[in-house]
This record gives C-alpha cells, structure tokens and sequence, in this order.
C-alpha cells in the first residue's frame, strides 16, 4: 500500500495504472492511497511549518519570479514576405 502511495505521489501514476500494476480494483487502490495518506497526515512528524513559522524563522529566503504572461505575435499579413 505504501509502495502503491508512492507511486502515485512521486510519478503521478492514475489508478487505472496502478490498478493493472497490482492487479488490484481502482476502488481498492483509491482506498489504499487514502489510508496511507490519512496516517501520514494524522501522525504529525512529516508536517510541514506553517506559513507563521517560516516568518518567524531567521532564516534568510530568496524569492524568485517568473514573467510567464503571453504576449501577441507579429505575424507578417498575407502576401506579405518574411525579413530578418
């Protein structure tokens, strides 16, 4: 089941692969990941600080952003020849 979580985590596997990989439902794996997932979420020790915790923290963070807007292309109008 946890081998099956993984998968399903780290390569983004769907359930109808997993479910051929195993040879189990797609109900059962469904249910299988959600019960992993569950007790990693309820045990506490993999939880990440909260956004709070990191304001707090004295640790020194770089941002970074990306200009990821489209912008229009010049297409050359019909008949009209491409120059570089």
């Amino acid at each position: 089941m946890v081998l099956m979580t993984l998968e399903y985590l780290r390569e983004y596997r769907t359930y109808f692969h997993i479910e051929k990989s195993y040879g189990v439902s797609e109900s059962y794996a469904y249910k299988a990941i959600k019960w992993v997932e569950d007790v990693l979420i309820k045990d506490g020790s993999l939880a990440l600080p909260g956004e709070k915790a990191l304001l707090k923290s004295e640790i020194e963070q770089e941002v970074i952003l990306i200009d990821a807007t489209e912008t229009p292309i010049e297409l050359p109008k019909r008949g009209q020849s491409f120059t570089v």
